[in-house]
């Protein structure tokens, strides 16, 4: 009989780096996933994203798109709603970055450090730690993770103002570089900076590979 792969749920924002998820950082963990041996599924909020942004031009456009119909784009249409996500029922989360994570996952790129953060995001990764489930958080994630999880322990690179934001949530930041780790063995909660840092795509890959290698030791 064939070993059942451990199962990660992998959380996404949307679609594209200035308003949703980031396309090479998704990418790259669910191949990451698929080459060590993991069997992932995909879940997003269905809710309207806080922005629209024209990724040609870096400026906001008007119109409306929902996060679950633009991350499906990623996942070739096979994603539920993030209110279907049992954390118990997965071996592990994953979080890719991008600013959805920032602007549609949490309020941090608006409102700072007292930013709010979806009720659905909450409930998924305070459950996958009650239930003692690790957790990868890529790039911006790892700040997310600060604001839901009480002293945990992170790194978003070496960005000043993220770090004092992370610190003032009440986390506590750990410089890293292209591809480094930072494994919170308390909390089973791994990130690494990715595209916080002026990366290029092998070192993104690098970094995703990394953090998905540490999780599944974890799970």
């Amino acid at each position: 009989m064939a070993e059942r792969k451990p199962l990660v749920a992998v959380v996404l924002s949307g679609c594209g780096v200035f308003d949703g998820a980031e396309i090479h950082e998704a990418v790259l963990s669910l191949l990451a996933l698929d080459r060590r041996g993991a069997a992932y599924r995909c879940y997003a909020p269905d809710i309207d994203q806080a922005q629209v942004v024209d990724h040609r031009t870096g400026q906001p456009e008007t119109g409306k798109r929902n996060v679950l119909a633009e991350s499906a784009r990623i996942a070739r249409g096979d994603i539920k709603p993030l209110s279907d996500l049992d954390p118990g029922k997965v071996d592990a989360l994953l979080f890719p970055g991008g600013f959805g994570v920032a602007k549609n996952l949490c309020g941090l790129a608006f409102d700072g450090a007292g930013c709010e953060v979806d009720p659905e995001v909450v409930r998924v990764v305070r459950g996958a730690v009650t239930a003692g489930k690790p957790i990868a958080a890529l790039c911006i994630a790892p700040a997310l993770m600060a604001r839901v999880l009480e002293g945990a322990e992170v790194t978003i690179g070496h960005d000043a103002a993220t770090a004092e934001a992370i610190v003032a949530m009440g986390g506590r930041h750990k410089i890293a570089g292209h591809g480094e780790v930072v494994v919170d063995r308390r909390l089973k909660l791994v990130t690494t900076p990715c595209y916080m840092l002026d990366s290029t795509i092998g070192q993104i890959a690098d970094g995703a590979d990394n953090a998905v290698r540490a999780l599944l030791e974890l799970v």
